[in-house]
């Protein structure tokens, strides 16, 4: 009884850690688009968006490679320590390419979102290293900090437009050292690091699928503001209003992330999985109207210059419903290791969206981007729960 008291405890803390960091993401988005103008906001989501998927591409599938394989303390280490190392690797050769395209002031952001962040080397870390605890409460510190700084740059320096950029130059120097502690306290040996070096080089090799795989989902979830901002001629409003109300319905997400998050040891062997589905499905709805419900009064009573927009939202409430049905499939998928499947779906739901985006922004403007959304999303969970069926879901 003690045991499973202590284990309902961690799931809830780190259950919150997610909530936590998450919907303080959304009230910063939030209070973005209550300060800012509509055209500053617009940039300053297509400035998030472009700091997102350079964070994967440098992370290079890193978080996930040490959640899936390391065992024991000096293969945790070992392997966070090379992350790293290949991470700042990264980061050097790809300064000239960034400079060439004058694009040289993305590259910390791209660090510290790769390193420092959620979805980073570091909280998984801890995740893996210190237990679940530990990792909460690293994600909420981690996040109080940032969008603290976030809301400060917006606030108070020029081209508030950037703050999402200037904020990682604001607490990267922190970050950078709480990573020396961290690195001193470890206290493992050179020869160590260097013995597990040719496996860590292997992983890399073997896993590139998941890899391309998380470049490709992510690409995919930011693909509706890139396509906005390269064939719309008012990108920065059409973003805007697109974002706006994306960023609401973004928050049904935070039913199926944070319910496969806190159950992922029971997903893992295999059990309770219809159970887990019933719950997400179950949540969903009454999450979804909360959702619809709170859309019409912030745009009634506070986000007026977003009042005509609804039918927008309720398209991308539909899409962002389609993805959370499969946010289970997928992990499922990942944890069997089925990371060609994986990168086949996402790479089929990315051209999707591509073609579908561009064509019906040319005819229906950013509700054409929505339904395209809808359809893709909708193809892509159909096409994660065979693939997870296929691999022993029940």
């Amino acid at each position: 009884m003690l045991a499973k008291i202590s284990r309902l405890k961690k799931y809830i803390i780190y259950g919150l850690s997610i909530v936590f960091s998450r919907g303080l993401e959304y009230l910063v988005l939030l209070f973005a688009a209550f300060t800012l103008g509509k055209s500053d906001y617009g940039d300053f989501e297509f400035y998030k968006k472009v700091i997102e998927l350079g964070a994967v591409a440098m992370a290079f599938g890193l978080p996930t490679i040490l959640l899936s394989v390391t065992k024991h303390t000096n293969a945790k280490n070992s392997f966070t320590i090379l992350s790293i190392l290949f991470i700042g690797v990264l980061a050097v050769v790809s300064y000239p390419v960034l400079y060439y395209y004058n694009l040289q002031y993305f590259l910390i952001p791209f660090l510290f979102h790769a390193i420092f962040f959620n979805n980073g080397v570091l909280p998984v870390f801890f995740l893996i290293s210190k237990g679940s605890n530990s990792a909460a409460q690293y994600k909420l510190i981690a996040s109080l900090i940032f969008y603290s700084a976030v809301i400060f740059a917006v606030l108070f320096m020029e081209q508030p437009s950037y703050a999402f950029v200037k904020a990682n130059y604001f607490v990267i120097p922190l970050f950078g050292l709480l990573l020396i502690k961290l690195l001193f306290n470890i206290k493992i040996a050179f020869r160590t690091i260097a013995r597990f070096f040719s496996i860590f080089k292997k992983l890399l090799l073997s896993s590139l699928s998941l890899v391309v795989s998380n470049f490709v989902n992510i690409m995919f979830l930011s693909t509706d503001i890139f396509i906005i901002k390269a064939f719309s001629s008012t990108a920065s409003v059409d973003i805007a209003d697109y974002s706006f109300a994306l960023n609401i319905a973004n928050a049904l997400i935070l039913v199926p992330f944070t319910i496969v998050q806190v159950d992922i040891e029971q997903i893992k062997k295999g059990r309770f999985l219809y159970e887990t589905r019933q719950k997400i499905q179950k949540f969903l709805f009454i999450f979804s109207i909360f959702l619809v419900s709170a859309y019409f009064l912030l745009t009634k009573f506070m986000y007026t210059d977003y009042v005509g927009n609804l039918d927008l939202f309720l398209a991308l409430i539909f899409a962002k419903w389609c993805q959370s049905r499969g946010v289970l499939y997928g992990s499922y998928i990942i944890i069997k290791k089925k990371f060609k499947s994986n990168l086949y779906i996402n790479c089929f739901a990315l051209l999707t969206n591509l073609l579908l985006s561009y064509y019906l922004l040319r005819f229906m403007g950013i509700m054409g981007v929505a339904i395209s959304s809808g359809i893709s999303l909708s193809l892509r969970t159909f096409a994660l729960s065979r693939a997870a069926k296929q691999s022993g879901f029940k």
